[in-house]
């Protein structure tokens, strides 16, 4: 294991090589083609190198936050400022009563550590994580790329769900493998066992690798979850118009599980903040070295009724949905197997957005359900410019796969936008008020 005192990822992003000695790198897995591996939004090659201490000064902790000769990296002060979060905490919107549950594989050896260590050095309070692992748990190998990446997706996750929601408890149920099946009897664990109110689900491959029959079963389990009301949340995937397939390799398409409709697909933008006070200065599609929003249409869903004014001319579900900072020229940081690095993609994104349904499914005394028919409602009214930044431009344009451009509304890079989380929650709440249930999740 690596030293646990508080490290950097190389501070230098100046060439696409470097990139792949992020925290989050995109890469083929490397597990048989016979086992169906899903691939976290971490990638297998992610590690976390020993380059740096960090810089206790306030809110500016490590080098990436202050030197302006560096790409820009950001923690929780700065995005929670960036996205409109922290009005909503010092109100008291912290996500208290709800549970946040990720969808995780393999082993959390070093889950609970990673998020002490990151808690302890952001000044964040502790977080009330419980890990359940239905199907049981592989010894945990820190050999295997596979399971690194699984260990560095856990930690982000949670951290990054932590960051939005400080007062959720958490919920990381981890699959035996990566299996397509195995994820999906973890997910149809939580969801039989009403473990949480929203399901983060950083993790994806191409819909081409699998068959009718899987996709039958998984939209039957989030059919069952939107009957109690639980919220779906899935990467778009880092690789652009390109997903991964069952061999490893690249081919067009989309990422499931987010292109099911009853799911939110989180796409990527790079943020531009101001790295010491988070002040939001603008955003565009992400498609750079580092990767690139995953987006485009579905080939195994039809176009949803709530995208059909937004979406014209397209007969496939449209993703994705929402989006959030997930460039590394713009990464934020998070703690994994002992050490401290960026996170580059929708992994960070996708946890994000959990953690802002918890606000709103506190703010508003019950949980919100499927997101995606309120979000595109709001986006056809004239809250929209307040509510949701409209990102109009960047390209998603990964290696040799020509990707989609941002435009003014939904369009395949940023879906929708991303939020200005205090007015969305403020919005949400006003839309569903004397809609107050009893939804409480099953410890």
């Amino acid at each position: 294991m690596l030293d646990r005192s508080t490290r950097l990822i190389a501070a230098r992003l100046a060439t696409a090589a470097l990139v792949s000695s992020v925290l989050l790198a995109a890469g083929p897995p490397t597990a048989p083609v016979s086992a169906h591996p899903m691939t976290p939004a971490a990638g297998v090659n992610a590690e976390v190198d020993d380059v740096g201490q960090a810089i206790p000064a306030g809110q500016v902790k490590f080098p990436c936050q202050a030197v302006t000769t560096i790409p820009a990296c950001y923690g929780p002060d700065q995005v929670r400022a960036a996205y409109d979060v922290q009005t909503l905490l010092d109100q008291g919107i912290t996500g208290q009563g709800r549970t946040i549950v990720i969808i995780g594989a393999f082993q959390g050896e070093t889950v609970q550590s990673d998020l002490d260590l990151f808690d302890t050095t952001w000044g964040l309070p502790e977080a009330k994580l419980k890990i359940t692992a239905p199907d049981g748990t592989v010894t945990f190998d820190p050999t295997s790329k596979v399971q690194r990446a699984w260990a560095i997706e856990g930690a982000i996750d949670v951290e990054w769900a932590h960051v939005m929601a400080p007062g959720a408890k958490l919920r990381l149920v981890l699959a035996k493998s990566e299996a397509d099946a195995d994820i999906l009897r973890a997910t149809q664990y939580a969801v039989e066992h009403n473990l949480g109110d929203v399901i983060s689900q950083s993790f994806g491959e191409a819909e081409s690798c699998q068959s009718a029959e899987f996709f039958t079963q998984e939209h039957a389990v989030f059919q069952e979850a939107q009957d109690k009301r639980i919220t779906l949340i899935a990467a778009s995937g880092d690789t652009g118009s390109a997903q991964h397939t069952c061999d490893g390799s690249l081919v067009s398409g989309v990422s499931f599980p987010a292109s099911d409709p009853l799911v939110t697909a989180v796409g990527g933008t790079r943020l531009m903040a101001d790295r010491t006070t988070g002040a939001y200065q603008g955003e565009v599609g992400w498609g750079d070295a580092s990767g690139a929003s995953g987006g485009g249409f579905s080939t195994v869903y039809a176009l949803p009724e709530f995208q059909a004014a937004l979406v014209p001319g397209q007969s496939g579900r449209g993703l994705p949905d929402v989006a959030l900072g997930s460039s590394a020229f713009g990464s934020v940081i998070a703690a994994a197997l002992g050490g401290f690095g960026r996170s580059i993609g929708t992994s960070a994104a996708t946890a994000e957005w959990a953690g802002i349904v918890a606000l709103a499914d506190q703010a508003g005394h019950h949980r919100l359900g499927s997101l995606n028919p309120r979000l595109y409602s709001i986006a056809q009214g004239e809250a929209y410019s307040t509510v949701l930044h409209d990102i109009t431009s960047g390209t998603s344009t990964f290696h040799t796969f020509t990707g989609f451009s941002a435009r003014p509304s939904w369009d395949a890079v940023t879906g929708l936008g991303t939020p200005d989380v205090a007015e969305l929650v403020s919005l949400l709440r006003a839309s569903e008020a004397g809609n107050e249930e009893s939804d409480q999740t099953s410890e």
